[in-house]
């Protein structure tokens, strides 16, 4: 359990000097409070477009935007921090309309912080397709079937281009199963990569994440992590996991590379989005979390609730006034019915992906909140039992 005397550290992480961003504040993650029954932990995350109260869920804006939600409904949300992929914007529209727009957040519309994702997840899930070195990577793109050669160094810069407040390195994703060979070959290639990209990371306005990997080979985390953590990143992303591997696979190591990582630098799992998972993980550790499954799930008709996964395709729905989750307080559940969300859904409205977007997100936001709040108050192992005995965790 990592759980050290002095709970409030707060470490100082600016990046590299750039003489055109003197005025930059530097990127703390301060520590605020430790479980005693668990690794869990509350901490605040300073960025220069606010700060993030961990630990959090960030919904998921691919391509500059979150699914069929606008900036002022994730506001409204209590939405932190969002997500955008490089790889994506890279291809369409371009990092050069972004920049001349005066950065991501200016182009979207949102002034609180964001992180971008290198894109690696998304190019090595083509693997039928792109060409792999020690020096980088040769891919197609999936708009116009163009070729293009990535380095560390040309990743780091794109993002450094699009301005997000955390950028994560390019590193290579493996997949489950894998040979305990090819997943060691990759971690050796992604740390390589992290030198790498911290050595070509300029911008002190942006922190630079390193990710372990490692497959679901707990040595080859703890590898990856210990290495990782001697080029002294300002957090860490722990990828490689929920691709494919059994549910429960995800914790038989990851409390171990939680524990491997440091204290007072902020915890990052990647695409994990299962309400029951994250509340797990949190007492694992983690302090901040991603998925395009509370949008993904919504636009299929589906509702997270206190009564479990709710899809309103069925027609039990068809004639039920009762609120979509009565235990919830968003607009969408204290305004709109099942019988009408079921209907925008079969008729294939907008509105319904919009709607349950919506719910699926401030459904995550504020369990994580309730999770903040537990933790705050010393009960989160009786919140956690609480949740695995109700309703709410029966679907996942």
């Amino acid at each position: 359990m990592d759980t050290p005397a002095d709970t409030t550290n707060t470490a100082n992480m600016t990046n590299a000097t750039d003489a055109t961003n003197t005025a930059t504040p530097p990127f703390t993650y301060t520590v605020t409070v430790t479980d005693p029954a668990s690794a869990a932990r509350c901490g605040t995350f300073t960025t220069p477009h606010g700060s993030i109260e961990t630990p959090v869920f960030m919904p998921v804006g691919t391509r500059a935007t979150v699914k069929a939600v606008t900036a002022p409904m994730l506001e409204d949300l209590h939405t932190q921090i969002i997500l955008a992929n490089a790889y994506h914007l890279f291809l369409r529209p371009g990092v050069d309309l972004i920049e001349r727009a005066g950065g991501l957040h200016a182009f979207m519309g949102w002034e609180r912080p964001i992180l971008t994702d290198s894109g690696g997840f998304q190019i090595f899930s083509l693997a039928d397709t792109l060409k792999l070195t020690d020096d980088g990577v040769d891919f197609v793109s999936i708009v116009d079937g163009a070729r293009h050669f990535w380095t560390p160094e040309d990743n780091v810069r794109i993002q450094e281009r699009l301005g997000a407040d955390i950028i994560m390195q390019l590193d290579q994703c493996t997949p489950y199963p894998a040979e305990k060979s090819f997943v060691e070959r990759a971690v050796d290639l992604s740390l390589n990569w992290a030198k790498r990209g911290k050595a070509a990371h300029t911008r002190n306005d942006q922190a630079l994440f390193g990710i372990v990997q490692g497959g679901m080979f707990e040595d080859l985390r703890l590898r990856s992590a210990e290495s990782l953590c001697e080029l002294d990143f300002p957090g860490y992303g722990i990828g490689g996991y929920s691709v494919g591997e059994p549910h429960e696979m995800m914790f038989e190591t990851l409390s171990t590379t939680c524990a491997a990582l440091p204290h007072d630098r902020p915890r990052y799992l990647m695409g994990v989005g299962n309400p029951t998972t994250l509340l797990k993980a949190v007492a694992a550790g983690v302090d901040m979390f991603d998925c395009v499954l509370p949008t993904r799930t919504a636009r299929m008709g589906t509702a997270f609730s206190s009564e479990g996964r709710l899809n309103l395709r069925n027609a039990r729905y068809a004639d039920d006034l009762s609120p979509l989750d009565p235990t919830c307080t968003c607009d969408v559940c204290t305004r709109y019915t099942r019988a009408y969300l079921r209907h925008l859904v079969v008729s294939k409205e907008m509105a319904g992906a919009t709607l349950l977007s919506q719910h699926n997100i401030h459904y995550l936001i504020e369990l994580m909140c309730r999770a903040r709040e537990a933790l705050e108050a010393g009960t989160y192992a009786a919140f956690l039992t609480a949740w695995h005995n109700s309703s709410a965790a029966a679907d996942y």
